[in-house]
């Protein structure tokens, strides 16, 4: 049973076992469904938090689990670290405006989250390609991603201070 569970879990419910772009596709939901919970549903952020929570350290047991036993040690179906990386930059987007934005600015923003997200996850420059290719195990799997997210993060702040001090 739990063998089960962990394979939906890193698969992120079978989108995993997807024959053409898994992780984009991941992403993508992921995206869709964050903008629900944040505009339509209007959940709290606390609750979000903690969910996101659970699911960034279950995924270290999980994706430990799903590939002790297989020789690629980060195979394409398991996709649950694109929902934590994808997850970063939305996150911290929400909790820095607060209630000072409205859905179609953020509508925006998410897919500029979810473009660069996927360039800084498939072009994985440095550290990134460093835990990609060096931690071979749970770690390396979610950690790439994780800096990923954190690259998006980077960007956007790079691009809201050039904005503020040099564009009117």
């Amino acid at each position: 049973m739990i063998k089960n569970f962990n394979y939906l879990f890193v698969t992120f419910f079978g989108i995993g076992t997807f024959r053409f772009a898994p992780g984009t596709f991941t992403s993508l939901i992921t995206t869709v469904f964050l903008f629900s919970l944040f505009h339509i549903i209007d959940l709290s952020h606390i609750v979000i938090l903690i969910f996101l929570l659970l699911i960034f350290f279950y995924s270290f047991y999980a994706v430990a689990d799903y590939i002790k036993d297989n020789k690629n040690k980060d195979p394409k179906e398991v996709t649950i670290d694109e929902v934590i990386g994808q997850s970063i930059p939305i996150y911290l987007y929400e909790i820095a405006h607060g209630t000072d934005k409205n859905p179609q600015d953020s509508a925006i923003i998410y897919v500029c989250i979810f473009i660069l997200f996927r360039l800084f996850d498939i072009q994985k420059p440095f550290p990134i390609n460093i835990f990609d290719q060096k931690f071979k195990n749970s770690f390396g799997v979610i950690l790439d991603d994780v800096i990923a997210g954190l690259y998006v993060v980077l960007t956007l702040i790079i691009f809201m201070v050039i904005k503020s001090n040099f564009l009117l």
